[in-house]
This record gives C-alpha cells, sequence and structure tokens, in this order.
C-alpha cells in the first residue's frame, strides 16, 4: 500500500476548494488535478509510486495515498509508461470513487492485462475505456480532445486538450515537439500548456544496470519549441522534479522563452501548487 509523506492535506485541499473557473494542482513528475466550478475532478497522470532504484529513484515525495481520494470523475492517462499508469497509484482512486480511467488502448491494456486491476481492486472493466487521436470526451463541465504525442519511448502515447468556460489547459504527456503542434494551437485558443522537461542524464540501463547517456524529456530549447508551436499563452514545465540524473531548473527556461512571442508567460509550478487556469 503507498503511504503519503504529507498526509491527507492535499487531497483534502482539493475536495474542499470552490474554484472561481479552473483550479489545477501540479501532483510532481507529470501528474495533475483538475477541478472545475461545478466540481468535476479530473486526475491526469497521477504517480505515487518510487520508482526502480537504484535506476529510478524518486527525488520528491509522495503527495497523498490514493487511498484517501474521496472524490474523483475520471482518470486519464497519457500513454502506458510506469510513472504514467501505474495500478497501485490509480486504481484505489476508481475503487474508491467510481471514476472512469481513460487511456489510449496500450495504457488500458496495461492496466486491464499486465497489471490485472480488476482482480487486484475493486474496479470494473466498464471503468476502463480506452481513447484514440480525434475523439472528443464530455466529462463534467469539460470537454476534453484526445490529440496526437510524439513519444518515440512509448508505444501508443497521446495528448489532451481541455475546453471550460474559464479557458483551454493542454496536457502532452511527456511528449517531444512534432509537427501536429502547429495544427492544434490554430485550432484552440491555449491558455496554459503542460510540456515535460528534464536534462540528459546518466541512468542506469534497465537490463544491464550500466549507466547509460538518456534523454527521456523535451531539454530547454525542445520545451520552448513545442510551446511556441501550440502558441499557449502560458508554459508550465512537468517532470524536472522527479528523477535523480534527470532534474532540471525550470527558472532557466526564462532566458530561452525570451525572444519567442509565444509562450508569453511561464509558469513554475513545485509539487502540491495549485494553478489558476
Amino acid at each position: 500500500m503507498i503511504e503519503s509523506d504529507w498526509d491527507d492535506w492535499l487531497v483534502r485541499d482539493v475536495e474542499e476548494s470552490t474554484p472561481d473557473g479552473v483550479a489545477i494542482w501540479y501532483l510532481g513528475c507529470n501528474g495533475f488535478v483538475l477541478k472545475g466550478t461545478e466540481g468535476t475532478t479530473i486526475y491526469i497522470d497521477p504517480y505515487l509510486g518510487l520508482g526502480d532504484p537504484p535506476r529510478t529513484v524518486r527525488m520528491i515525495p509522495v503527495p497523498f495515498t490514493p487511498d484517501d481520494v474521496a472524490e474523483a470523475d475520471a482518470v486519464l492517462a497519457t500513454h502506458e509508461h510506469t510513472d504514467h499508469v501505474h495500478g497501485p497509484s490509480q486504481a484505489p482512486i476508481l475503487a474508491n470513487t467510481g471514476a472512469t480511467f481513460y487511456a489510449p488502448d496500450d495504457s488500458v491494456t496495461k492496466a486491464r492485462d499486465e497489471e490485472a486491476w480488476t482482480d487486484e481492486w475493486d474496479v470494473t472493466d466498464e471503468q476502463l475505456t480506452e481513447v484514440t487521436e480525434g475523439e472528443t470526451l464530455e466529462i463534467g463541465e469539460f470537454t476534453i480532445h484526445v490529440e496526437p504525442a510524439n513519444d518515440p519511448d512509448a508505444t501508443h502515447p497521446v495528448s489532451y486538450v481541455f475546453e471550460h468556460d474559464a479557458g483551454t489547459f493542454f496536457h502532452g504527456g511527456d511528449t517531444k515537439p512534432t509537427d501536429e503542434f502547429e495544427r492544434i494551437g490554430d485550432e484552440y485558443d491555449i491558455d496554459l500548456a503542460v510540456f515535460a522537461f528534464g536534462t540528459v542524464g546518466q541512468i542506469p540501463d534497465k537490463q544491464t544496470r550500466e549507466p547509460k547517456r538518456t534523454r527521456w524529456y523535451n531539454d530547454e530549447n525542445q520545451v520552448i519549441e513545442c510551446a511556441a508551436a501550440l502558441e499557449c499563452d502560458r508554459l508550465l514545465p512537468s517532470h524536472w522534479d522527479m528523477w535523480k540524473g534527470l532534474t532540471a531548473d525550470p527558472k532557466a527556461l526564462h532566458h530561452h522563452a525570451a525572444s519567442f512571442e509565444y509562450p508569453k508567460r511561464l509558469e513554475v509550478a513545485e509539487i502540491g501548487d495549485r494553478v489558476v487556469l
């Protein structure tokens, strides 16, 4: 069972809040919670695991215990990697709240077959729903568009565009630059976009455990390239805090963004922080 370093204050903060518009909490790694004016609550890529030490070592607290979550309408995953689809982190949320898990096919296969969520937790098969690029979901007060992503390390990644009366939010998962972002930027007026950001580091190979030069996330130039193509007003870098050897300083992105029209503003959030759409 996962235990939080922070007790339950963060999930209580989410559940007791009454946002004027949309509030967004950063859970560290690439996890977020969105909550709208009417109370619709959506978790995106929540990961509460410790990694696989000494290969992947978690550098931030575990912000909540999944069994403490009492209110959620949906859990969304961007792709099948463990820090985005993780039964011990996500299945208890589905079991406690009756929320639906939305994810691309390989992510749902991992949940259903590899991790056996319906056997190990009180989760029904109907709660596991496949999505694909081009689909639109209506979840409470949010309209969510499933869009492409470019993550060469994943088998089937997607990104999500969340539309709300208060504004539009984009979550790219672990995507790197793609020509699709110009189309997405033309199609939606994106107020706030999340892109994974990190350094290149020496990470032990999964099989040999020998140190290997590893790039999993956008570097400082790639993340600005993504935001500029998307023409987002605000850029919130994620994932920079998570893994030992791949951490980065998001404040450095001010220099890289300075000469571009977009993003207009850099939004730096630490684990547990709340931003407003």
